[in-house]
């Protein structure tokens, strides 16, 4: 599976009114599949999703994702969510992907793996300082008290700890 996804900063703001009104048309009608909604959230630049969300929140005065709790156990919606929120803000998104990883009975490691790896060359230390941000614990000292040996060892040098 692959998508088109323009990256640049350019904008289009009557594109951004017009599909913040088909996503509010979309949610209202409970249409959470339609061929457009999805087609907006997975080809838009984040700089356009971002014009169209806030032109969102302001022409129907609140967040999307608001919008999308409707049936909070439909895992669809949970993931719709997921997806708005990793578009929008993918620092907070991924420190909290690693925080339900880390704070529970046992290490989910393919979750904490999976965002380490990935977003090493992306934004790996933007992630690590709202990690820290947000649960007052370095993601280094969080690891280290969560995992041990090679496993330990690997997700430590890929943070930048030379001496892992």
């Amino acid at each position: 599976v692959s998508s088109y996804r323009y990256e640049g900063d350019e904008v289009n703001l009557t594109l951004a009114k017009a599909e913040a009104k088909i996503l509010h048309e979309k949610i209202s009608n409970k249409a959470y599949n339609d061929d457009d909604l999805i087609r907006i959230l997975a080809t838009r630049s984040k700089a356009q999703i971002n014009a169209t969300l806030n032109h969102y929140k302001d022409a129907f005065g609140q967040d999307i994702n608001k919008d999308l709790k409707a049936d909070p156990k439909d895992e669809f919606l949970a993931l719709l969510r997921s997806t708005v929120k990793c578009l929008i803000r993918p620092e907070k998104y991924f420190a909290k992907i690693i925080r339900l990883a880390i704070n529970k009975r046992g290490t989910d490691e393919g979750a904490l793996t999976r965002v380490v790896a990935t977003r090493a060359e992306i934004d790996l230390k933007i992630i690590a300082d709202e990690y820290q941000r947000r649960n007052s614990v370095p993601l280094d000292q969080a690891i280290v008290k969560d995992t041990t040996g090679d496993y330990e060892k690997m997700l430590l040098a890929i943070l930048g700890h030379d001496d892992a």
